[in-house]
């Protein structure tokens, strides 16, 4: 009797035993599993309330320009707003169309892309806008294609790194490094080179984000430092290099080059802590050009003051922050790395643009993504945010600690 309850113990301990070590492998399993969840609304309600602060300062900011020429108050805004449509539309495609989908499209994207860089800096079709030949007209609009390179880079880069951060291999060279570097050529000559700055900045982001090597990184940078040494030399032009001595000392030329910075740096002056109020503002009026567009930061610290640039420096603060997140938690590397390089995109081209404002930077031709007026920035910005929300959708299942069970 002793020997069969014994045997009738043990039985049931290995039985036990054989149940625990199945529940903790499907346990085990689960920890790889993804589910798929409603879109971010923290980045949601962030990208809203940004959009909503621009068609108010692009009223604000335009307004004066509009009736001195005898037009509509509302032109600008109207226009941007039409823009928006467009661009919601595009969010919510994006939204619900599958991110892994979009590297089919890569490299038909970015030939497109390339095509209309090509018919803007060698056909009449490229219109020229304070010197800079960046835009075209097609079908009665105009558009930049090179805000458009933005995701195309992106997607690209995307492509070639989930697997590794191989810069030696010859497939990547064909269907991804050379068609960026023909990009980045093409909007160089245009000229836009804080585009550029852009686009190699968020390259460089992407390809430490996929594992690529330091050692190798700053090889790289180092040679960057030289070329860019020699460029100040022999490539840049002479505005250009205007722009850096104006940014150090633009008391030098107050009524010329210096004037935009000197006006702007008096907008933050004049807005103090909480600002003029809305509409409230003077430089707005004749005093800072471009002000609804490149220097619409600084209207708003005009109006807003102090208060106001922190709701914005934190809503994007807020983007950025949401959109590591996301990528943190997607399950596979193309999703991490299409994450990374949306954010990294507009968080780094909002730093610019305030930067530039203030006079931490020299001059650039950068909008304030969701800000300022722009078309062509509204409609790719609102794009790009509907793939970070669709990447958002997919993460990884949380499952409890399985060392106590």
């Amino acid at each position: 009797m002793k020997k069969e309850e014994g045997s009738l113990k043990e039985m049931s301990y290995r039985r036990s035993e054989r149940l625990r070590d199945k529940y903790i492998e499907e346990h085990k399993k689960n920890i790889q599993s993804v589910i798929t969840s409603s879109p971010d609304k923290a980045l949601l309600i962030t990208v809203a309330f940004l959009v909503i602060i621009g068609f108010m300062a692009i009223f604000s900011a335009s307004a004066p320009k509009c009736i001195e020429e005898g037009g509509n108050p509302a032109q600008f805004l109207i226009k941007q707003v039409i823009c928006f449509v467009v661009g919601f539309i595009g969010l919510r495609f994006f939204t619900n169309f599958d991110y892994k989908k979009l590297a089919d499209w890569n490299i038909i994207f970015a030939g497109i892309i390339i095509v209309l860089l090509i018919l803007v800096d060698f056909t009449p079709l490229g219109v020229t806008v304070n010197g800079a030949k960046r835009w075209i007209n097609l079908l009665g609009f105009q558009l930049q294609p090179s805000e458009f390179a933005k995701p195309a880079v992106v997607l690209m880069l995307a492509s070639a790194l989930r697997k590794d951060a191989d810069l030696f291999d010859q497939n990547k060279w064909t269907s991804a490094f050379l068609p960026i570097i023909f990009m980045l050529g093409l909007i160089f000559i245009q000229p836009n080179l804080s585009m550029v700055i852009l686009l190699l900045s968020t390259s460089v982001v992407m390809f430490l984000s996929a594992g690529g090597s330091l050692k190798l990184f700053f090889s790289f940078l180092g040679a960057g430092i030289v070329s860019v040494i020699v460029a100040a030399t022999t490539i840049i032009k002479p505005y250009q290099m205007q722009r850096i001595t104006t940014w150090q000392h633009p008391e030098l030329d107050p009524q010329g080059a210096g004037y935009n910075i000197i006006q702007s740096l008096i907008a933050f002056a004049s807005g103090g802590f909480t600002g003029v109020g809305y509409g409230g503002s003077i430089q707005k009026l004749s005093y800072l050009p471009e002000c609804h567009t490149d220097f619409i930061f600084a209207i708003i610290a005009e109006e807003l003051g102090w208060i106001g640039c922190v709701l914005i420096i934190g809503l994007f603060w807020t983007l950025i922050h949401r959109g590591l997140i996301i990528a943190s938690r997607c399950p596979d590397m193309f999703g991490k790395l299409l994450a990374v390089g949306i954010t990294f995109s507009i968080g780094f081209q909002a730093f610019l643009n305030i930067s530039v404002a203030s006079s931490f930077f020299p001059t650039t031709g950068v909008p304030l993504p969701f800000i300022s007026y722009g078309g062509s920035s509204l409609i790719v910005s609102l794009c790009m945010i509907g793939v970070l929300l669709n990447i958002s959708k997919k993460r990884i299942r949380k499952i409890r600690n399985i060392e106590h069970v």
